[in-house]
């Protein structure tokens, strides 16, 4: 009870002493939307041909394509990392859950004046042990469906700014989402806004609870590809409505994903079974296997577009390293709102690159999982446990390099690496 009370008020500290921003031509309305389970090969604008993304594939031709964006490999890591800017041995992250003394993006625009709210997969506790959990961490509306308490798609059970929302029994939980953040974008047209949609798809139903939960109105359940189209077609739903709204000119929308596209997926349930099936897709030709879990670059490199019409270059590459911890001091960036001062952060900014300006690219990126973790840049790959990759020639890590065969650029990398490990823990 205690450090609960002491963490709330660490927060409400926070937010007291920072400046309230009026609305000014500066702050931009942001929208954040990190799909479910979809690694960096499922949209077209990549280059996959297994999936219809016409949606996002329009966002990267009007907008900016980060070509080397990464995250953890599962999706509770990825949340706690992009809504903290903090990496997980900081936060000493349980899985389903964040500290309660975490600062989130949530708290940091509410502290700019920033109406705020958030839609989809919370996942970062029990909310019938804890129903305002989400405001708490800083986000004042929310819509999200109850994780291990019910199910995400077909009769959802849904929490609604801490209560439950009834009369949903016959409604899809992805529309009641993206509906509530239409919503919420048409009542605060006139502030500075920000919605973050972590969507429920394309994640299976494994998660939900048991018994397993209802199939869809003809009996069956989704295959990735379905859901895959449905994120893409609410992802056009939200765009149409800035659209019709006149906002786009002043909204950016930053377009994520929390980790790889699952190596299996549940499609239905013999005797009360999952029956899974393996999911591959293809670049081209390539065929590429799901690589979530894994921290091999099927596991963690997803997409990242910014598109902010009149900012963003239309249709342009940028190839700096990105990692989920940068999103957070970029959002404060974006919306002139001060940092707390009181815990390292560990993100960069990539604000200035959303708007075509060279800014300050990072050297490398850190990622872990579970007690295993890696460091890299566009070329080497050096894990904790001193395996060592050259990406160029081994993106599949299939070959390590051991110390015993470095010669003197792999020698030297392993020595840098190996030296922003110690920095970076001490």
């Amino acid at each position: 009870m205690k450090n609960n009370f002491s963490a709330r008020m660490t927060i409400l500290i926070f937010i007291l002493s920072a400046l309230v921003f009026s609305r000014n031509a500066e702050q931009p309305n942001i929208i954040l939307i990190m799909a479910d389970d979809m690694g960096y090969e499922v949209p077209g604008y990549t280059g996959g041909t297994s999936y219809h993304t016409p949606n996002i594939d329009q966002l990267a031709k009007t907008g900016l394509r980060f070509t080397h964006c990464y995250s953890a490999p599962k999706c509770s890591p990825s949340r706690v990392t992009i809504m903290t800017g903090r990496y997980l041995f900081r936060t000493t992250q349980q899985w389903g859950h964040i500290p309660a003394d975490e600062i989130t993006f949530g708290h940091i625009l509410e502290s700019a004046g920033y109406k705020v709210a958030l839609a989809g997969k919370w996942q970062m506790a029990l909310l019938g042990d804890d129903p305002l959990h989400v405001r708490k961490m800083g986000f004042d509306q929310s819509c999200v469906f109850g994780w291990h308490e019910g199910p995400r798609y077909h009769a959802p059970f849904i929490w609604q700014n801490g209560s439950r929302l009834e009369n949903v029994g016959q409604r899809y939980g992805p529309d009641v989402y993206v509906e509530f953040l239409i919503d919420f974008i048409e009542k605060n047209q006139n502030a500075p806004f920000f919605a973050y949609y972590p969507m429920a798809l394309a994640h299976d139903i494994s998660d939900d609870f048991q018994p397993p939960p209802p199939p869809g109105p003809d009996g069956r359940y989704r295959t990735y590809q379905e859901l895959i189209a449905y994120m893409d077609k609410n992802i056009g739903r939200l765009v149409t409505a800035l659209d019709s709204l006149g906002l786009r000119k002043n909204t950016l929308i930053l377009f994520t994903t929390d980790n790889g596209t699952p190596g299996q997926f549940i499609t239905s349930i013999e005797d009360g079974q999952f029956i899974r099936t393996p999911v591959i897709s293809k670049i081209g030709n390539q065929d590429i296997p799901g690589g979530k879990t894994q921290l091999t670059d099927a596991g963690t490199h997803v997409p990242l577009i910014a598109n902010w019409p009149g900012q963003t270059p239309s249709g342009k590459i940028c190839s700096d390293l990105i990692d989920f911890s940068d999103f957070m001091p970029t959002l404060a960036e974006l919306a002139g709102a001060k940092m707390p001062a009181d815990r390292m952060i560990d993100g960069r900014s990539f604000a200035a690159q959303i708007r075509d300006i060279k800014g300050n690219p990072r050297e490398w990126v850190y990622n872990e999982i579970e007690g295993r973790a890696w460091i890299r840049n566009h070329r080497w790959k050096l894990y904790e446990d001193g395996r060592l990759y050259d990406m160029t020639s081994d993106p599949l890590e299939q070959s390590p390099i051991l110390p015993t065969n470095d010669d003197m650029k792999s020698s030297a990398m392993r020595r840098l690496f190996k030296s922003e490990l110690q920095n970076l823990k001490n």
